[in-house]
């Protein structure tokens, strides 16, 4: 992927995670010749509605509360600065360099499909930060998700202008600086383009779009981590049996027992029949309904978010022909950022749960009681002395809890703003930063499951023989964890042996 042609209509998940990770180098990014035409017609349009005298919503007008403020035509230019300097009111942390990049190619491409009445030379401008590496310093709140994610879009649009701050070359600069040493020049704005670059749903789809991909890993993981404790707590692969599924046939929930048969294939850690213990506990017989059902939420999240990489999402938009005889200015509430507010709320309890469920799996295999014996008490051979694993559990205990807190969803909440105009709001950007917290947690709860069932493993082997093997899927995981953490013999310092665990879940 060396080169992404921007259009506003063909944007991949895929590409966007090319140019958030610059993997495996940072691809260049230039705009079709369709989106140049169609850029220059929409802007040529704002330039004949100026011309004409004609009123248009943020054009010739203020914004919000004051769209019945007329502006004349020698003060255009400086509404649109004023929108952007004054709409830079972001606090809290910066987003981190991917996230940064995700957000530019997006509402660069959103821009791109000419309807928004920005200038084709102020669209460059934002393509050549991909391409030359002007990271904007956006920080993560301030957005209500409607009118769009005006504040932090803000604070990447005073860059284009010389205004506030921008990462480049790995120094903190301010604006200005930081296009002066990556040989650009700032601009201008003209009219509509300070509402064009602060109106839409940029950062909740950039920030959903990242972590709906670590879902989809997680949810692997998840699958993965359960199989290991199934086969180290003597589990049966009774409950995965197809001609069940098949009278349930939710898809994802077929294809999540579908998976577990073959991460499990071959294994001869799992039970045969046994009369005496016809079935596992939930947490083990139930993955396939819960994962499924978790995956079917990732789906929808993967789905919506598809769909808001092409979509114009800011407000008035331009409608013309092809020689601009016909011009419309329609105000709309494309920039409402519900649908994604409502998906990210949604993925967020679903991870939520993919760590709930994972941490009832970890209390299994350190509670004796629990797993019949199976397993000595907390994954340690002289209980009392050593502590073993107990407390690896309570770190899990406590991200759930954490995580049970942040899945409140926000998109059930709303302050209306803009005095009552602006009257009912998405909090987007909210929901993706909870997810985002909650994806974290979950890394490190799959982490602490992996660990504590290879560590099962190890007293499996040392009843039925170390010459048995795992599943087809679960042994290589066990292995790649074996190379980076010991059997754990004693009480020892055990968070760095979390933190190699942490990171192969990362890099899966």
């Amino acid at each position: 992927m060396n080169e992404i042609i921007l259009d506003g209509e063909s944007l991949t998940f895929e590409q966007v995670l090319a140019v958030a990770y610059g993997e495996p180098d940072n691809p260049r990014v230039r705009l079709s010749e369709k989106a140049r035409e169609n850029v220059e017609r929409s802007a040529n349009a704002v330039q004949l509605l100026l011309a004409r005298g004609e009123i248009a919503y943020g054009i010739t007008t203020g914004f919000g509360a004051f769209k019945d403020k007329i502006i004349s035509r020698a003060e255009v230019e400086l509404l649109q600065r004023n929108i952007v300097v004054s709409h830079a009111v972001g606090v809290g942390k910066p987003f981190d360099i991917p996230t940064t990049r995700a957000i530019v190619i997006i509402r660069a491409n959103t821009l791109a499909r000419g309807f928004s009445g920005i200038r084709l030379e102020t669209l460059e401008l934002l393509v050549e930060f991909l391409n030359r590496g002007v990271n904007p310093i956006i920080p993560e709140k301030g957005s209500l998700g409607a009118s769009g994610d005006l504040a932090p879009l803000a604070h990447m649009a005073c860059v284009l202008i010389g205004e506030g701050e921008a990462i480049f070359g790995g120094e903190t600069l301010s604006g200005k600086d930081a296009l002066a040493k990556a040989g650009l020049n700032p601009i201008t704005l003209a009219a509509k383009e300070g509402l064009a670059l602060t109106n839409g749903t940029t950062i909740m789809t950039a920030v959903g779009l990242l972590e709906t991909h670590k879902a989809k890993k997680y949810a692997d993981v998840a699958d993965l981590s359960g199989c290991l404790s199934l086969e180290a707590l003597n589990g049966t692969l009774s409950a995965f049996d197809e001609r069940i599924h098949a009278l349930r046939p939710h898809p994802r929930q077929v294809d999540c027992a579908a998976n577990l048969r073959e991460i499990l294939t071959g294994s001869e850690f799992v039970r045969v029949f046994d009369k005496s213990n016809v079935q596992d506990a939930y947490t083990l017989r139930c993955i396939p309904q819960v994962h499924g059902a978790c995956r079917d939420a990732i789906a929808y999240a993967e789905w919506v978010v598809k769909i808001e990489l092409n979509a114009v999402t800011d407000n008035p938009l331009i409608f013309c022909d092809e020689n601009c005889d016909t011009i419309e200015v329609i105000s709309g509430g494309n920039f409402h950022g519900e649908p994604l507010a409502l998906s990210m709320d949604y993925l967020a309890i679903a991870l939520s749960e993919l760590g709930n469920i994972s941490e009832r799996r970890l209390m299994r295999l350190t509670d004796e009681s629990s797993n019949a014996h199976v397993l000595p008490p907390f994954l340690t051979e002289n209980g009392g002395l050593n502590s073993g694993f107990m407390i690896v559990q309570y770190t899990a205990a406590a991200l759930c809890a954490e995580n049970k807190i942040l899945a409140h969803p926000a998109s059930v909440d709303t302050i209306p703003s803009s005095a009552n105009v602006e009257d009912h709001v998405s909090m987007g950007v909210t929901s993706v930063l909870k997810l985002r917290q909650i994806a974290e947690n979950l890394e490190h709860i799959l982490a602490l499951e992996l660990f504590a069932a290879a560590q099962g493993i190890d007293f499996r082997k040392k009843k039925i023989g170390t010459d048995k093997q795992l599943g087809k899927g679960t042994q290589p995981i066990y292995d790649l964890i074996r190379r980076k953490v010991p059997f754990i013999e004693k009480d020892v310092y055990l968070k760095n042996y979390m933190e190699a665990v942490r990171a192969i879940v990362a890099d899966q």
